[in-house]
């Protein structure tokens, strides 16, 4: 098994001490900090996102591994920062307004940075002209909308219209997920993808931003 190797499966494994120590020892034989990130932690987290698809593994586990890539991550940041290493896309993330439910947006912006992505999270009850304004100010990529409540879901067309008042719906996509969503409802409302769960999120934001 390679140093990567090990390195992914420990952050499969969340094991945060584990991951720590051995990306300083990583560092230590003059291996860049993005062939770390990306050749262990990134495909670490990679690993989970397949798992929890095939549903192998759940929620807790998830937690665990994003917090073991984080702590691999607080290392490499000021180093990936100076290199100036820019991520595949940046996403505003949020649960739409009248919606407090947030723990599949949490796993699908922890799978997103673990794919590498810069995730900004807006939280729950996040109102359209936050989404608008973020998406605008942070020079988004993908803006992606949850939502557990049918009573909420037409909020999410809102946003794709406040993305188009504000002149920047060309520059972004925009994907939707949540229990009642369905693929026809997003196809309606004119979002570029939708994501039966969070896994799937993370493979649809790729495809959508051709990585």
């Amino acid at each position: 098994m390679t140093i990567f190797a090990k390195l992914a499966e420990q952050v499969k494994k969340g094991n945060s001490d584990v991951v720590a120590q051995l990306v300083k020892e990583i560092l230590a034989v003059d291996i860049t900090a993005d062939r770390i990130l990306n050749e262990g932690l990134v495909a670490g987290m990679t690993m989970v996102g397949e798992s929890f698809k095939n549903n192998e593994c759940f929620i807790p586990e998830v937690l665990i591994s994003a917090q073991s890539m984080k702590a691999g991550m607080e290392i490499l940041e000021p180093l990936l920062a100076a290199t100036g290493l820019k991520s595949p896309g940046k996403v505003v993330i949020g649960t739409i307004e009248g919606d407090l439910h947030d723990i599949g947006k949490n796993i699908a912006a922890m799978l997103l940075q673990g794919a590498g992505f810069k995730v900004v999270d807006l939280g729950a009850d996040v109102p359209v002209d936050t989404f608008v304004a973020s998406a605008k100010k942070e020079k988004a990529d993908i803006v992606g909308i949850s939502a557990l409540l049918v009573t909420t879901m037409i909020n999410m067309k809102a946003v794709i219209e406040g993305l188009k008042k504000a002149g920047i719906r060309e520059k972004v996509k925009v994907i939707i997920g949540g229990a009642p969503v369905t693929e026809d409802f997003a196809g309606r409302i004119g979002a570029d993808g939708y994501a039966p769960d969070a896994a799937a999120g993370v493979d649809i934001a790729k495809s959508l931003l051709k990585i």
